[in-house]
């Protein structure tokens, strides 16, 4: 399976977009999405690359290079995109209709997260200095959003949730099938080798 590293490609797009919100003032305002412009449909993707300051920019970057890059390893370059702007679509979906403005690779990260939580749950990673089982990971980031909900803040945690969720449903739809392909493998394996043994032990 060729991996063509789309996570650092997308993380670059957010790099080189976030430079341009820097360097030209009106640009964020011609690709964010706001409740009065939801009919612009493709500011439903467009959103996805632009972020609200620095510290929002390096932490989703940190988030979508090293747990994009795996997961990208594991399902593949094509499913990779799909669980990134399909996260990402739908978070900006539900998220407009919540708050005034909506914007950032967030949603898209956390359907990243709810994928590779799914597929390789007990694989370890440090979540604020702490080793755990992805899961578990998984279960910590799920709460942290739903806690949000009850203290507004300036955090999307409904886009993030979002995410999550449409992470979690690839996630179990390709950990499904996975398995079921590894199954018909197996049994085909085992045709195989009583072929050969029958062919060898039976026609002597």
């Amino acid at each position: 399976m060729k991996i063509r590293y789309y996570a650092l490609w997308l993380s670059l797009a957010c790099i080189i977009a976030f430079a341009l919100q820097s360097l030209f003032g009106g640009f964020t305002e011609m690709f964010i999405l706001d409740s009065g412009r939801m009919i612009e449909v493709w500011r439903f993707v467009s959103a996805i690359f632009l972020h609200a300051g620095f510290a929002h920019l390096l932490a989703n970057l940190f988030a979508l290079a090293l747990f994009g890059t795996i997961l990208e390893g594991f399902i593949g370059s094509r499913k990779f995109l799909l669980v990134f702007f399909a996260s990402g679509i739908f978070a900006n979906l539900i998220a407009v209709w919540f708050y005034p403005l909506s914007l950032g690779a967030s949603g898209a990260i956390y359907g990243i997260l709810g994928a590779f939580v799914i597929i390789r749950p007990m694989m370890t990673v440090w979540v604020s200095g702490f080793p755990m089982p992805a899961i578990v990971a998984g279960i910590f980031w799920a709460a942290g959003g739903i806690l949000g909900l009850f203290y507004p803040s300036a955090t999307g945690h409904i886009a993030h949730l979002t995410g999550m969720a449409i992470g979690l449903m690839f996630g179990a739809l390709w950990r499904n099938w996975s398995q079921k392909v590894e199954r018909i493998e197996k049994l085909k394996l085992n045709e195989e080798y009583m072929r050969d043994w029958e062919e060898r032990h039976m026609k002597r």
